[in-house]
This record gives structure tokens, sequence and C-alpha cells, in this order.
């Protein structure tokens, strides 16, 4: 099977797939941008395609579309039987344009990544009716959480396989956790609301005076993170670490027992997949993908509506069984391997 990825080649998502694809199916990619030097070991270079541009993460992105005849030609070149496009309001109508306009005989796949679907549509009748536009062009697609999945078919998907955005292999365990410990990791963006996380820690920090706060991560908030955090008196006990290579990221996910992650909107997040994965008890936001996480038949955690409740619901878990819970949870459902050959397998029956 000759399948083309459609994305962000600088993507650690995006080569995530990449590896997982590359042993089964003769892969190709295309790239908005360039390619994450790993990509050089998984796709030969007369193999890619890139484009070069700078797209912004809030799409309305004239240089990407500009560069559509140039994957139109290359597309018609490689005469792929599948176009795997992901991101589904940008690279998804990269691939719907193309094989229209350069009457490709592959099929399209679209993987939705959580804001393409649970964001953008709302932005607008126009945002809205690319999305179906897309949708309806791609024989199959995936979601990483059934919320999401509701959400696609209600804007006409044909067929969404969910399974999450797993992770490739369970982690070493032999970390000793530190109690009061907490770890988060989201972009440092209003989306994620960083702020949110300051402040349940700060309800926290108020009662226990060996608690602690790691966040990692980047972004146009880290500023007045600084100073939020300064002004709350918490600067010895709150270390921004900026972006970490996952190696380090591992090692403050196995010493850190909670995990905070208070998005406004979100799918089912790789990170808190990771953190459960390290036996975290994860700290949530009241979100319909999370709630597919945490629960009788998923793992354990909190869901938190307001930050000053964190303190009371710290007291009502029992921290190191959720942490082993999690762990087994994750090794049954949230690998990535079996999930892909799931897929790879409802791709070949649609060929």
């Amino acid at each position: 099977m000759r399948l083309v990825l459609i994305g962000d080649g600088e993507s650690p998502h995006l080569l995530k797939w990449a590896r997982a694809l590359a042993p089964q199916v003769d892969l190709w990619a295309a790239s908005t941008r360039g390619f994450a030097p790993e990509f050089n070991f998984l796709v030969p270079e007369q193999q890619r395609l890139a484009l070069n541009t700078a797209p912004s993460h809030g799409g309305g992105n004239l240089a990407v579309l500009g560069q559509l005849p140039k994957l139109g030609r290359w597309l018609a070149e490689v005469q792929a039987d599948w176009l795997h496009a992901h991101y589904l309001t940008s690279h998804g109508t990269l691939a719907w344009a193309a094989k229209k306009g350069w009457r490709l005989k592959a099929k399209i796949a679209g993987s939705a990544w959580g804001s393409d679907i649970l964001v953008t549509p709302e932005q607008g009748w126009a945002y809205r009716w690319l999305t179906r536009q897309v949708l309806a062009a791609c024989a199959i697609t995936s979601s990483d959480s059934r919320h999401m999945s509701e959400r696609m078919v209600e804007l006409g998907a044909r067929e969404v396989m969910t399974f999450p955005f797993g992770l490739e292999a369970l982690p070493k365990q032999g970390a000793k956790k530190q109690p009061w410990l907490f770890f988060a990791n989201r972009g440092l963006e209003p989306i994620y609301r960083p702020e949110r996380v300051i402040e349940a820690f700060a309800a926290v920090a108020a009662q226990r005076p060996e608690a602690r706060l790691v966040v990692a991560n980047e972004g146009s908030l880290r500023g007045a993170l600084h100073n939020q955090v300064k002004s709350l008196g918490l600067d010895a006990r709150v270390e921004f670490v900026g972006r970490l290579p996952a190696a380090t990221q591992a090692g403050h996910y196995a010493r850190a027992r909670w995990y905070l992650s208070l998005p406004e909107s979100d799918s089912v997040a790789v990170s808190v997949l990771e953190a459960m994965a390290h036996e975290c008890v994860p700290i949530l936001s009241e979100l319909p993908a999370n709630r597919e996480l945490i629960g009788p038949q998923a793992g354990q955690g909190l869901i938190l509506a307001e930050p000053q409740q964190l303190p009371r619901l710290l007291n009502e878990i029992n921290a190191e069984r959720a942490g082993a819970v999690n762990r087994a949870w994750v090794a049954e459902h949230g690998l990535f391997a079996p999930a892909v050959a799931r897929f790879l397998k409802r791709l070949q029956e649609l060929s």
C-alpha cells in the first residue's frame, strides 16, 4: 500500500505516525514546513516533499494554499493509494483540493487532532463549511475520543475510527514518587489555561509547605505566569523548565505524583496518557474527553471544576492505588501500535 502522510513534518505527532507506518506501508510524506531529522531514517528523501511554509496554528494560511499546485503535481506523480491528512482544516483541505484538482485516484484518510473539530468549525460558517467538505471527501477518519467522533459524525463524517493517540511503549519504572510534587506540561497558551494550574497549585501550597510544582513547555503566557507566581509568593516552589527533550520530561513524570492539565477545550491528550503510564494521578478540567479517561471503566484521577477545590479533592483519592490503576489502563487501552494495525487493516478493506 502506497500511503502519503500530509501534515507538519516538524511535528513530533506526525513523526510518531511515520514511525508506526514506515515498516508496514510504502510511505511517502508531504510537509507544509520542513521535516524533523528523524524522517531521514523513515522516509527516503526522494519520497518527501517539503513546502517550507510557516503556517500559524490559527488557520488562514494563504501561503500554504499557494503551494497547492506544487503539492498537486507531486501527488500526481506519486500515484498513491491513500492520502493521510493530519489536522483536517489545513492539511485535510490540501488533500481534498489536490485530489479534486488533479483527479487523483487516491482515497483520503483524515486524522483529527482536536481543535480542528472542536474549535475551528465554531469560528464561523466558512470554517464549518470547509470542515464539512473535507470530512465528506474522506473515505475514513480517525479520532482520539468518542466525544470528538460524535462531533465529526454531526459534521458529516462517513466512517470514524476512535482510538487514543497512544504511547509507543510503556515507560520503564523505578523512580521514587515524591508525594507532593506536581507536574504540568501543556502549552503556555490561553486555550490550555495555565493560569488555572497556578491557581490550583497555590490552593494546595497554602496548606502543604512541602508541595512543589514543575511547569514545562513554552508559550505566549510565560511572562504573565512568572508574574502570577511572584505575586502569590511561590517563586521558590514553582519551577519553569521550558520545552524538554522526551527523556528529561519522562524523568519529571516519573518523580511527580500529580499531573495538572486544565484546558478549556481538548480531546484525549497524549500528555495525559503519558502521565498515567508513569503512575501519575491526573487532575483534569471538566471536559467530555477527560471523562473518557477518568471513570469507572477507565483510569483514576480528579476532575477539577474550580481551582480552590483541589486541596479537598486530594484527600478523597488513594494516590498510590490510582497510579497503579492508571498504568494498567494505559497498557490495555492506550498503546498506539495495536490501534495503527487496526487502522491499516481497515484501509486495506476499503482499497
